[in-house]
């Protein structure tokens, strides 16, 4: 397939999800999808477990930032053993890490932290690379060249956080600031289109008291800007040119990650200038010290038709169907909301 047309189609897939999304995921309706009945109390009723919207759409965001991952890494050739050893080590790294970071910055041990999950994924992308070509299994394997996988991580990333984004605006969570607690540009900006949030058991209704308010739709910019920024990646990625598929892929995403906390409302910590903002900060120049570290002669030249057989494999498509599973089972449990459920016959269908 010619990667500009690969481009544009991926870009209208992303594209209409992301406007579906905006316009649908903040109503009350889109929250919990599924409850299951777990223990039945004394009057008959049942306590139930909610499965959310929220973990649906993570874990779907996960599976394309990890096909994407492999789409690009098949593209070099890369052998499958250590492409999937550097996509389960860094999950198995960076999804407890959304948990921890979040629990120590802000005392909660029932939140995620993508920011914080990313900061360690960035600290540590290099060496599980590295990692990688080290284990038995990578003998007489071409080794996986770091750069360019630092640029496929930090693309599959782009993609994923960006559609992440849904999951938030499901949620209510991430959310932006009120519009009438804002300047004249971006009261302009956002007036008249408003993001609005209903529902009582959205996080911006019961932490911040804001459903029914418009408030900024941070949540929308940064996944059309990270989503813009992956399509960008890919394109360069194609070309080779992948020092700066890494770079921008790391300056736009970490240094949004620093300016849109200005515009966000929901608790970030105790400081004015909060973790996730030093995270974002200090990730720009870590990434700058690995580009020149790792730099290398621009002498692969990716094969997009081989990256799209790659993901072809039954095995591969297995194990992307389990990360689907262990993702929503991982987010998509409520802990912050609960159900009381009843049941009865309809004796007139008897």
């Amino acid at each position: 397939m010619n990667p500009t047309l690969f481009v544009l189609l991926l870009a209208l897939f992303c594209y209409g999800l992301l406007a579906w999304g905006v316009r649908t995921l903040p109503r009350e309706n889109w929250q919990i999808f599924a409850a299951l009945p777990r223990r039945r109390n004394a009057d008959g009723a049942w306590q139930g477990l909610n499965l959310t919207w929220y973990g649906l759409l993570t874990a779907n965001a996960y599976l394309v930032a990890t096909a994407i991952l492999f789409l690009l890494l098949g593209a070099l050739h890369a052998p499958l053993a250590a492409v999937l050893t550097v996509a389960i080590l860094m999950l198995g790294i960076c999804v407890p890490a959304s948990r921890v970071v979040a629990w120590l910055v802000e005392g909660k041990a029932h939140t995620f932290t993508v920011g914080g999950a990313v900061f360690v994924g960035t600290l540590v992308a290099p060496w599980v690379v590295g990692l990688a070509n080290l284990l038995p299994w990578a003998e007489g394997d071409r080794p996986l060249p770091i750069l360019a996988t630092l640029a496929a991580i930090v693309t599959a990333y782009a993609f994923g956080e960006g559609l992440g984004r849904l999951a938030c605006l499901s949620f209510g969570c991430c959310y932006g600031k009120p519009l009438e607690e804002c300047g004249p540009l971006l009261r302009r900006l956002f007036g008249r289109r408003p993001l609005v949030f209903s529902g009582e058991l959205k996080k911006i209704a019961y932490a911040s008291g804001l459903a029914g308010k418009p408030v900024v739709p941070v949540q929308m910019l940064t996944a059309t800007l990270y989503v813009t920024t992956g399509l960008l990646n890919i394109g360069l990625f194609l070309a080779g040119h992948f020092a700066l598929a890494f770079l921008l892929g790391t300056l736009v995403t970490q240094g949004w990650r620093v300016a849109s906390e200005l515009l966000r409302a929901d608790y970030r910590g105790d400081q004015s200038f909060s973790a996730y903002q030093w995270m974002g900060l200090a990730a720009i120049p870590y990434a700058l010290a690995m580009a020149w570290y790792f730099a290398a002669p621009a002498t692969l030249r990716p094969d997009l038709g081989a990256g799209l057989a790659a993901l072809w494999q039954p095995a591969l498509l297995l194990a992307l169907q389990a990360l689907w599973l262990v993702i929503f089972l991982y987010t998509g449990r409520s802990a912050v909301t609960g159900a009381t459920l009843s049941f009865h016959v309809h004796r007139e269908r008897i």
